[in-house]
């Protein structure tokens, strides 16, 4: 399987960190094709201490917990609009956006291409392949809402970073993990299994 992920500005810089080592991890993900943002990168460093250069795919798969020399990811500039996920000819699953500003989420509603990351999930909307965007922002003013459900009819998947705690999460990696588990169940990747509801946790309702 074959997928692109973009990072863009908005906080959450940790869902993105996750995804790409659950992508990894699964065993199911041949490629990643990977578009950070300027103020993604910056966002990064802010909130995770990550030592992030455009373009350093070593520094990615260090951040991401992989090896130093994996081929898994493969760096696309934002300014490169003959990438490969530009092009609805190159086949792949579909696309992640994690965490997703609402200025991207915005510009791909409109159908305002002004970089490769816009471009990319356009693409994949276009081609009918599965677009995940995972929007971190509250609340939510009249235009965001407007503009997820514009995507939602389009085909897009919304799942806002906003974990639940019925797993009685003990850190905060647990929390994200969860929501980065219920993106992979967007794609059929495998993972752990550990935060899904189980019927047993919930008490029998009392007899009529």
């Amino acid at each position: 399987m074959e997928l692109t992920v973009a990072v863009t500005g908005a906080s959450g810089s940790l869902y993105a960190q996750r995804t790409l080592t659950h992508l990894a991890a699964s065993g199911a993900v041949e490629r990643v094709n990977l578009i950070m943002s300027e103020a993604a990168l910056i966002v990064a460093r802010v909130e995770t201490g990550a030592k992030l250069e455009a373009g350093d795919v070593r520094a990615v798969n260090e951040w991401a917990g992989l090896a130093p020399d994996s081929k898994l990811v493969r760096w696309h500039r934002l300014d490169n609009m003959a990438a490969a996920p530009s092009s609805g000819s190159h086949p792949q699953a579909g696309m992640i956006v994690v965490p997703c500003s609402m200025g991207t989420l915005g510009a791909i509603s409109a159908g305002a291409i002004t970089n490769l990351i816009h471009r990319a999930a356009d693409v994949t909307l276009k081609e009918g392949r599965k677009l995940v965007l995972v929007p971190r922002e509250a609340p939510y003013n009249l235009i965001h809402l407007e503009n997820m459900t514009r995507l939602a009819r389009a085909g897009a998947r919304i799942i806002p970073a906003s974990p639940p705690f019925y797993h009685r999460p003990q850190t905060i990696q647990e929390l994200v993990d969860h929501l980065v588990f219920r993106i992979l169940d967007q794609f059929g990747v495998p993972h752990s299994r550990s935060t899904q509801w189980k019927e047993e946790q919930a008490a029998a309702p009392a007899a009529d």
